[in-house]
């Protein structure tokens, strides 16, 4: 039987980091869909073939690392939250030179005085402008089932109202399951608003959801692994009732390069991949690029319009997977 050392806390490798927003040159934007960051290529070019988007290398703010992103063109992800607290919250207020505050709300742990922004602002300090207080951060570790590697990406947000949400919902979930099994849920971008001081402001949360079960099931105690993974048994059934989509015939209909790419993410989400699917639905994307050329050279009709109307750019092409997803060759 194998052994662990006993002085050191067991843990996942992160993957990275799931985002609400990114930078453009040095000015920050907020993102109504996720953006997925990672070390790893290979895992942000399979979240752009799931969740849309083109991956790009990129590199963080005061970093001389090169990473991966994809800005997708989703607002809501499967995830699972993973045995043990998954939750960490502090308010914290950073700087060029690192962490300046950490505090749990009582306590700034830095220099174990009452906390800073309180005693200076009072109880609605939070509703000082950024950077002259501290940011109430909270940080989610899950795992993305439909990702390779079994390792965590790390939900991080700095708004105050997901704050007191995560912090209820994790610990709903925690008081069910007692840290033991996994528990899926949907991680969901939501627009919202409030007016303060007669101004509104818009701003985006991350919504913690439960995903697939019943909050009974979910507090009745740990789920196993398989009903965690596919809480409605819905994909078993399907698999046995539901005929296979007609994914060449989809693709023949296509009228565009991206339509066909939706045909192929369509069909990874459902597991009907296979070798001679993707070749079939790349040579057909081939097709639609050569009508497109042909088109072009022939240029536009009396009424200003080309015959076939295939828009692609650099960009979108570059989104193309160019081999099959791993193992697609053993599912038929």
């Amino acid at each position: 039987m194998g052994s662990r050392l006993l002085n050191i806390q067991r843990r996942a490798a992160e993957h990275g980091r799931l985002r609400t927003g990114y930078t453009q040159g040095n000015r920050p934007v907020r993102s109504a869909t996720w953006v997925i960051t990672s070390h790893s290529e290979e895992h942000v070019r399979t979240a752009a073939e799931l969740w849309g988007g083109t991956p790009e290398s990129w590199k963080p703010l005061n970093s001389t690392i090169e990473q991966w992103r994809v800005i997708t063109k989703a607002a809501s992800i499967e995830a699972l939250i993973t045995p043990g607290d998954p939750l960490n919250q502090y308010n914290e207020m950073w700087s060029a030179g690192g962490c300046q505050r950490r505090c749990d709300g009582q306590t700034e742990l830095l220099t174990r005085q009452p906390c800073l922004c309180a005693a200076q602002f009072g109880d609605d300090w939070h509703t000082q402008p950024k950077g002259r207080v501290c940011s109430a951060t909270s940080r989610l570790n899950v795992m993305l089932p439909d990702l390779s590697g079994m390792g965590m990406w790390r939900a991080e947000t700095h708004s105050f109202y997901a704050a007191s949400e995560w912090g209820g919902m994790v610990d709903m979930v925690l008081a069910g399951t007692n840290g033991q099994g996994f528990v899926p849920v949907n991680l969901r971008i939501e627009p919202r608003q409030v007016v303060r001081e007669g101004k509104t402001k818009k701003f985006p949360v991350v919504v913690v959801e439960l995903r697939g079960v019943t909050p009974r099931q979910a507090l009745a105690g740990p789920l196993t692994a398989a009903a965690a993974l596919d809480p409605t048994g819905a994909r078993a059934v399907a698999a046995i009732e539901a005929p296979r989509p007609d994914y060449l015939a989809d693709a023949q209909a296509a009228l565009t390069v991206d339509d066909v790419q939706d045909v192929y993410r369509t069909a990874h989400a459902a597991g009907h991949l296979t070798d001679e699917l993707v070749a079939a639905l790349k040579e057909r994307a081939d097709e639609l690029k050569d009508e497109q050329q042909q088109a072009e050279d022939e240029g536009p009709d009396e009424d200003g319009a080309y015959e076939v109307e295939v828009v692609e750019d650099d960009a979108e092409s570059a989104a193309w997977p160019a081999v099959a997803a791993p193992g697609a060759g053993a599912r038929r």
